[in-house]
């Protein structure tokens, strides 16, 4: 449910506008340096503050519970928090009229009066401040392996800033395109079938709010390619290709050239923008303006999201493939 890993776990809890969210990582080989300073470049890139994104303002300063002591792990299951301070739940209540595109009907429906919708609750992308944490950890253990995601276009346009602007402009919200890169990655991770280096890596992106889509490679475009076309030609005794169209990975397994995938963000769900929908209790449509702070394009922040869900997998299938032989990460 709210757990990912088989050796390196991750368990997220918290609600958007709760006491804090966090996470627990358990399974870290003890001895992996890390201090509180260690998180401060990958939380900042994911926090507010450009324009399109929400005036909400988190400190997100990690709070180091369990797990590690003198800066380095002790082997020990890691708990990590976030207080949550800028919350204004006066904004929220889609109980009755749930927002368009969101997850305020699902979460009624499955959880009833119980369900926390505060901000969104646990299905807010509140929580992905805890998978940033996570991610800087499984980077720790991952070392020389290099994970860089950044935005390819958004709203259709490779000019950020111009359809950014625009969608401010119109109280509108606009999607993404996001590519992440990984190089050094070994040779071996990963396995046939349900746990190929694809599914897990894809299991761990999709548990990223607003993910709507994934391709590897050549992606969808393979669909129009001929195999001649498609298939990577080897030209070393490395393994090396001349091309990279199946994105680094055959056979489920990492080939040792560089990984290469896109994820679709989808544009936020909450908009000013006043929207026809139905109200569960009167029965009838009715126009819904939503108040509260919301980005107009969540996708400026989700790079560094992506880069630390592609971490905690590669690192679960890096311990796995090495029995627990943290070492081998020197190589």
């Amino acid at each position: 449910m709210n757990s990912f890993g088989s050796i390196f776990k991750v368990q997220i809890f918290g609600e958007s506008h709760g006491t804090a969210v966090g996470v627990i990582v358990d399974g870290c080989p003890a001895g992996v340096p890390v201090s509180v300073v260690d998180f401060n470049f990958d939380l900042n890139r994911r926090k507010s503050g450009a324009k399109g994104t929400t005036k909400r303002r988190e400190a997100d300063v990690p709070e180091l519970l369990s797990g590690i002591y003198r800066d380095k792990t002790t082997g020990s299951p890691i708990t990590i928090i976030f207080r949550n301070k800028d919350t204004r739940s006066s904004d929220y209540n889609f109980r009755d009229i749930p927002r368009p595109g969101h997850a305020d009907f699902v979460a009624t429906k499955k959880y009833q009066a119980h369900n926390d919708d505060r901000g969104g609750g646990h299905f807010s992308g509140r929580i992905t401040a805890a998978l940033v944490a996570a991610g800087v950890i499984a980077k720790k253990i991952l070392k020389n392996i290099k994970i860089e995601a950044q935005i390819l276009e958004v709203g259709g346009s490779k000019n950020i800033e111009q359809a950014v602007n625009q969608a401010v402009a119109n109280q509108d919200s606009i999607g993404g395109l996001i590519e992440c890169r990984v190089k050094n990655l070994p040779i071996g991770l990963g396995e046939p079938f349900f746990d190929s280096l694809e599914s897990v890596i894809s299991h761990a992106v999709f548990s990223v709010p607003a993910i709507k889509g994934i391709e590897f490679g050549s992606g969808f475009g393979a669909a129009q390619m001929s195999g001649s076309q498609h298939n990577d030609v080897f030209i070393d005794e490395k393994g090396t290709t001349a091309s990279n169209h199946t994105g680094g990975i055959n056979g489920g397994i990492s080939n040792g050239n560089e990984l290469i995938f896109r994820t679709v963000v989808k544009p936020t769900s909450s908009i000013s923008f006043p929207q026809k929908t139905y109200n569960f209790r009167n029965k009838k449509m009715e126009t819904l303006e939503i108040k509260g702070r919301h980005d107009a394009c969540i996708a400026l922040r989700i790079p560094v999201v992506i880069e630390a869900a592609t971490a905690i997998a590669l690192a679960d299938s890096f311990l796995i493939a090495n029995s627990f032989d943290f070492r081998v990460s020197d190589r």
